[in-house]
Formats: structure tokens, sequence, C-alpha cells
């Protein structure tokens, strides 16, 4: 299992006009599911997921296309996670909205989907 935590871009997702006007952050949060017995008994990148390189699609998939919804955006960068990387068995992505328009005091909203192979 590899983990990225808190890699952060600006996007431009959200109801309101000006959410994709301004943009705003979005922080994601990745768990890739994967046997890496292959990689740590070759020390080859080959047979892993290169944790940079999944960092760099959750950031184009945060500043590319606008959704409306962060739960379409965190559907789609799981599915392009699984498609992009066919090592990765599973993927749970979290997609964090700190500075969501609510109008009362809160510390974050989020969003959490799982995806597997199966699912894909």
């Amino acid at each position: 299992m590899i983990r990225l935590s808190s890699v952060t871009a600006i996007g431009y997702h959200g109801v309101f006009e000006h959410e994709k006007r301004d943009g705003q952050p979005f922080i994601t949060d990745a768990v890739l599911y994967m046997d890496v017995s292959a990689a740590a008994a070759t020390d080859d990148l080959g047979k892993t997921a290169d944790y940079g390189a999944v960092a760099e699609t959750i950031v184009s998939m945060v500043t590319g296309e606008a959704f409306d919804l962060i739960e379409t955006l965190s559907v789609r960068m799981a599915e392009k996670i699984l498609a992009d990387f066919p090592v990765v068995n599973a993927v749970e992505v979290t997609v964090h909205k700190p500075k969501a328009p609510i109008q009362v005091p809160f510390g974050d909203v989020s969003i959490t989907v799982f995806r597997s192979r199966g699912q894909a």
C-alpha cells in the first residue's frame, strides 16, 4: 500500500460561478492498494506505482476540467489512477475542499471514494 497525503492544487470546482472563476485549494489524499512484493524483491520502480507520477495525475485532475461536485472529481480521479497505473488493484481517494462556501464555521469538507479494478 502506498499513501499520498495532502497533495494540494488550485481547482475551479463548485456549483457557484465565483468558485469556477476564482478557484480555491483542493487537498487530496490517495491510498493505492497493491502488492509491492515484486518491487521490493527487485528494487525496480517499474514494478510499483510511481507515487510522483500519481501525485502529478492528482494535480492534473484538480487543475483540469471543472466539475460542479467534488463527488465527480473524486470518482474520476480514482478511475484515472486505476487506468493509468495497472499495478494498482484498488484506490481510495479523499478530496478536501477546506474553503467551501459554507456560511457557518467549519474545519473541512471532504468526500472519500473507493474504487477497485472490478468496479472500473
